[in-house]
This record gives structure tokens, sequence and C-alpha cells, in this order.
């Protein structure tokens, strides 16, 4: 095994990777593969860690990579604030996440989207580097397997320091014992992520600067910006929660006029998502309708398809846009948004 040479460092002397993601999509993992991958074929000193909140699907998840040649001690488990690269394993985490925090001016972000670099750098408000774009929720459904595994294919592109027969062999090692049969899609979508993934350099405008870097550990609220009375004024319980960052893909579509409002969907949903309209029937009885779901609140488990008797609810690929257009929201008529 030959040792490779790091494309970059920082001044401790680390290559470092932030992955971005949601509970659910294997970011996690991915990390611990990439690590193993860098530390076994490339001979290089790794090390991988991920932080979450609560471990449930659709929560947020950072996963934290560093490289450095075997001369160098890791003795750093901090989070990676300054990253080399950072790849996005969901584009909607983008509206709620500052997921290019630290980024450099030569740091390479790759994003799992099917839109195109330029309309990513407006969307993350990138003023220079490496945008990669990698449509790896299409690939993953199209060769039934899992989303890291493209993302993984297209990291790898984007670290050419790293084996990617090397790679091959930790997938089979960290999947054959328990799911044999997920093999060989693992593999065919690791290797459709490293050919398909598309990137484009952006260089910085004369006389800018990228954005002042701010540590993630530095509290936002403090004595002189707490709201008044110390209120807290966005818990996870309230109506001004966002659950759509967690969908991975695949949302419920609603067909009115095959709905028999038999409530087996709300029976199920775990985020109340279906809106109800009391109104009276053809026999002037009054009984409640349903008229839509408030896309705010799915976060994409499509339970409520599997316990659908007709055919109102079916699964499909989320578009950009569907959500907003086909949303009909809640009336919370005892509340007010600021």
């Amino acid at each position: 095994m030959s040792v490779v040479q790091l494309p970059i460092v920082n001044d401790l002397g680390f290559f470092e990777i932030r992955l971005e993601s949601i509970g659910g999509l294997g970011a996690n993992l991915a990390g611990k593969m990439l690590a193993e991958a860098g530390v076994v074929g490339a001979g290089l000193n790794g090390v991988s860690f991920s932080s979450y909140g609560s471990e449930k699907k659709g929560s947020a998840v950072k996963a934290h990579i560093r490289f450095c040649d075997l001369n160098t001690h890791i003795r750093d488990t901090s989070p990676v604030e300054r990253p080399h690269v950072v790849g996005v394993f969901h584009e909607a985490l983008a509206k709620t996440v500052n997921v290019t925090s630290g980024i450099l001016e030569h740091s390479t972000v790759l994003v799992n989207s099917a839109k195109s670099p330029g309309e990513l750098k407006e969307l993350l408000k990138m003023k220079a580097g490496t945008i990669a774009v990698i449509d790896a929720t299409s690939i993953a459904l199209k060769e039934k397997n899992r989303v890291n595994m493209a993302m993984l294919g297209a990291l790898f592109r984007l670290c050419p320091f790293l084996d990617t027969e090397i790679m091959k062999g930790v997938i089979e090692k960290s999947l054959g014992k328990k799911y044999p049969q997920a093999v060989q899609s693992a593999i065919s979508t690791f290797e459709r992520g490293y050919n398909e993934v598309e990137f484009m350099q952006f260089e910085l405008a004369a006389g800018d600067s990228m954005p002042e870097y701010v540590r993630s550990d530095i509290g936002i609220l403090g004595y002189e910006t707490q709201p008044i009375g110390g209120s807290i004024i966005n818990p996870g319980s309230t109506f001004l929660k966002n659950l759509s960052i967690s969908r991975s893909g695949m949302l419920p579509a609603y067909d009115n006029e095959a709905c028999i409002h038999c409530a087996q969907c709300d029976t199920v949903c775990p985020d109340q998502c279906f809106v109800w309209e009391e109104r009276i029937d053809r026999k002037g009885r009054s009984q409640m309708f349903l008229t839509g779901i408030d896309y705010q609140y799915c976060k994409g488990c499509l339970k409520c398809v599997g316990a659908c008797p007709t055919s109102a609810l079916s699964s499909q690929r989320e578009k950009e846009g569907y959500a907003d257009s086909h949303t009909v929201h809640h009336q919370f008529n005892l509340v007010t948004q600021a």
C-alpha cells in the first residue's frame, strides 16, 4: 500500500470533510466508511465521528471526517468548522441550516440535487468555491439503494487520493454479513455517484471577500439578545415547526375525487398533516371532509399511503414547488405568527 499526498491541509495538518444530513439518509455510516477507506486504502491517519440531536429519522445530523499523514497525530475531535469538502445530503437543509458555514475560497460543496451548479450558487449564497452536484435521490430510487452510497461515490470523485476499489471492499465488508443482497446494488449506486457528479468552480469577485467565520459553539442569544422574558419562540411542538426538510425524495399526493373521507390516513399520521373541514353531506348531516395536506408538517413517512383503502393517496417523487402549490394550510385561529 503506497501512502498518498493530501491535496491541501490546514494549519494542524488536517484535510477535513463535513457531511450535512438528516437522520435516515446514512451520513453517519458514510462518514465511517469514508474514513476507513482513507486509512486502509490510502495509508492515512483518519477519524470519523458524528453529532446529532434526537436519534430519529428527519433530525439534523453532521458527520465529521479528518485525514492527515502518518506523522501527524489526531488529538482533535471537535466539529469540523472550516471544511475543505462539504457533502449536503438533502438540498432542503439549506432552508434551516447554514450548510456552507466556514467554507473557504477553495472549498468544494457537494449537493444532492437536480439543480445546476449555478442555481445552487444562488440558493446557498456562495461567493466562491466549487459546487458539485449529484442527483443522489434519483440514483438511489433507481438502483433500490441508499442516498449515502451515491454521495460516497461523488465524494470519492472529489477526493482523488481515495481508492474506489478499496471503497468497494469496504462496502462489501460493511453490508455483506447483515445485508448480502444489498451489496451489488450499493456498489452500482456508488459507481453511478462517482461517474455522474458534475462540478463547476466559481472565482471570488474582485474586491469581494468570503463571509466572516463564526464559530458554531457561540450562542446567538445572550443576555442582551434574548426575547423579552426569555421566551422560547420556536419550540419543536408549535405550529411554526417546518418538517419539510425531513422528506427524503417522496411525498404523498392527494386525489380528492377518489377520497371517501374515512380518516384512515389521519389515524396513522404522526404529525397531523391532514386538514379537515366540517360540512353538510348529501343527507343533511354534519360530517368532516378531508380538504388536503399541509406539507409543512409532512416528513414523507408515507404511512398514510399504506393505510388509504382507495387510490386517494399515492406516493410520488417530490418535484420542486409541488408541496408549496398543493398545500392546504391548517387554520390556527387562536394563534398568530409574528
